[in-house]
């Protein structure tokens, strides 16, 4: 079977085979508060945590957050659902350093400020409108509308620690950055 990807300078014409089987898991993003986290998270997007990792010598928590569909069986074994944890796609991992919720003037840098760094995550829908006036209904913050600059039918959102969110409708994209 051949898959077809662009090309461009840099990337391998061939998939090393050595690689096969690895999957793209998480992104973690270091969190200030996890009950404000989570319900942001839980509410305005559904994600479920899936496992919570405690590391009282280090003093961290880590939460693994994904969108689990509603026929989807999900390990009750700990040790099951841990390696099911690590093997899913679109996973988002949410780290608490202990102590962080308790310092009034602390704040994560949140990639888009100078110097930039990280910039965004990104969650496709399936009716960019019915997404919008559900954000707003949940007072969430944007930074950008669909309507607004030059990339039109994107919006940008924030999360509770200043994280942009991409938002986006798959349908919406065929003519973008031609």
């Amino acid at each position: 079977m051949t898959i077809f990807t662009e090309q461009h300078p840099g990337v391998e014409q061939k998939v090393p085979p050595e690689t096969s089987g690895f999957t793209f898991n998480h992104t973690m993003l270091r969190i200030k508060e996890p009950q404000r986290s989570l319900a942001f998270y839980s509410r305005v997007f559904g994600m479920r945590v899936l496992r919570k990792l405690d590391f009282p010598e280090m003093q961290f928590t880590l939460y693994f957050l994904a969108r689990v569909d509603v026929d989807e069986t999900v390990p009750e074994d700990v040790g099951e659902r841990t390696m099911w944890t690590f093997s899913r796609r679109g996973v988002l991992e949410l780290t608490h350093n202990w102590g962080t919720e308790d310092q009034a003037d602390f704040a994560y840098h949140d990639g888009n400020a100078e110097p930039q760094g990280f910039g965004h995550i990104c969650f496709s829908v399936p009716d960019l409108a019915t997404a919008i006036h559900w954000l707003e209904s949940n007072e969430v913050t944007f930074v950008k509308r669909p309507e607004e600059g030059k990339m039109k039918n994107v919006a940008f959102v924030k999360d509770p620690d200043g994280y942009w969110i991409e938002i986006v409708e798959a349908a919406l994209m065929s003519q973008m950055g031609r």
